[in-house]
């Protein structure tokens, strides 16, 4: 019997806090936790569950998922992980077809018996039924495979009683971060244009360029503080608010600003707001919130969410650096620590950086330069 506690997805051996303890005894618990412990039902996909702990118990401590086909090198990377995270344990759950799961399990189960790392069981599950690929008693493993309730089960009414969610697919999580369309999008599209119109004449008409420069840096790191206090009280920006922050966020001091207040104790008002406005704001506008939301999500142990983040703001813009040093981080299964502890406090920031200065404003003026997008999409 396995006594687990939850984590929400992939490669975060940062438990979240305020979640249930899991007692997995039975394949049937193991499977009921899989989408809870991701987020969503998985389909076509590879997924480790790493345990820490004298065999036969452990606790549960990270869970990886990579979609199918696997390439051999994303699969090699976890070892080192596992090793760093003290995991002596594993569970290998994949979801698809025969031809589909099998090489990568047999890959997986290669690998961590070579690795020295204990291997409870290696599954694959496929229309509502589930087969060993370790197991060979036909009493517990029949050749048809062994049907399971992946809604009623005992492990996923708990985790659904304590609040947990599991979505349909990982189609579900993108669409939670689609851009709004209809007239929202209309209505944002107009904001934006008025606030781009009066910073251009702001910066037109400056002549102490770098007083200007201290100005916006001090205005947005104001703005930044006060829209989390709003999503931290439950409230919303309006759309000026929105378009405002979407410009501020493009001065790499102020996203920066952001980026050192995601704390432990304040990363659920940093998912509202940057997942709100990963939708609102302008695709030019994008990438720093999504960035911003993914890093969030990431620290909460949510790697999906962050995953599907940074797939937007390398969609608005792929050289955008900061999507990209995540995306790395994710893709060499890093642990949210591994970044969190350099990232420098606002006060560390200003010793840093210095005092504002005109080249600070740059990428800013690229934006107010840049042409207003097409006609707004579907209502969304």
């Amino acid at each position: 019997m396995l006594s687990a506690m939850t984590t929400h997805t992939t490669a975060s051996p940062d438990l979240p806090a305020g979640l249930p303890d899991l007692l997995l005894g039975s394949t049937e618990d193991v499977l009921g936790a899989v989408p809870y412990l991701l987020g969503f039902h998985p389909a076509e996909s590879l997924v480790v569950i790493g345990l820490r702990g004298s065999p036969p118990k452990g606790r549960v401590h990270l869970t990886v998922r990579w979609d199918l086909p696997l390439a051999d090198r994303d699969l090699g990377r976890i070892l080192p992980l596992l090793r760093k995270e003290e995991i002596t344990q594993v569970i290998v759950v994949g979801y698809g077809s025969g031809p589909l799961v099998t090489p990568a399990a047999d890959a997986a189960v290669t690998l961590f018996r070579k690795g020295g790392i204990g291997l409870l069981d290696a599954l694959r599950v496929e229309d509502g039924r589930y087969w060993s690929y370790v197991c060979s008693r036909t009493d517990c493993c029949p050749p048809s495979g062994a049907p399971y309730d992946r809604e009623a089960g005992a492990v996923a009414v708990r985790a659904v009683a304590h609040g947990l969610v599991a979505l349909p697919d990982r189609e579900t999580l993108e669409r939670s971060l689609a851009p709004v369309g209809g007239t929202a999008r209309t209505a944002m599209r107009g904001v934006t244009g008025r606030v781009a119109e009066e910073l251009r004449r702001r910066i037109a008409g400056c002549d102490d360029p770098d007083g200007l420069a201290a100005e916006i840096v001090a205005d947005g790191t104001a703005r930044v503080r006060a829209a989390i206090g709003v999503y931290a009280a439950g409230g919303r920006l309006d759309d000026e608010q929105a378009a405002r922050l979407g410009f501020d966020l493009a001065v790499i001091r102020i996203r920066d600003e952001a980026w050192a207040l995601i704390t432990d104790d304040a990363h659920d008002a940093h998912r509202r707001l940057w997942q709100d406005l990963t939708r609102r704001l302008e695709p030019r506008f994008v990438p720093p919130a999504a960035s911003l939301l993914a890093m969030a999500a990431w620290r909460d142990g949510d790697s999906a969410l962050a995953s599907v983040a940074l797939a937007r703001a390398h969609e608005a813009d792929p050289g955008y650096s900061m999507a990209n040093l995540l995306m790395d981080a994710l893709r060499c299964l890093l642990p949210p620590h591994a970044l969190k502890d350099r990232m420098p406090s606002p006060e560390e920031l200003d010793l840093q950086m210095g005092v504002p200065r005109t080249s600070w404003l740059l990428p800013l003026v690229v934006l107010l330069e840049e042409p207003p997008a097409g006609p707004a999409g579907p209502a969304g």
